[in-house]
């Protein structure tokens, strides 16, 4: 479960990020460009994915070693 959050946790940063740039028209050529929902939509996102990987790379394995 561990990796599982992290791996989730990762795609929501980079898909954020991306959200983020093109609702801050750094990233050019989509219908969201230059829209400022997708730019704060984006920082949400960003944010969630980074506490949800967070959570996963700090929580203990559930296996004993």
């Amino acid at each position: 479960m561990r990796w599982v959050l992290l791996i989730v946790g990762a795609i929501m940063t980079l898909i954020g990020i991306v959200w983020a740039l093109q609702g801050a028209s750094v990233l050019l050529g989509s219908p969201m460009t230059g829209k400022p929902f997708w730019l704060i939509v984006g920082i949400v996102v960003a944010i969630l994915g980074v506490a949800l990987a967070t959570y996963g790379w700090r929580r203990q394995s559930t296996t004993p070693q």
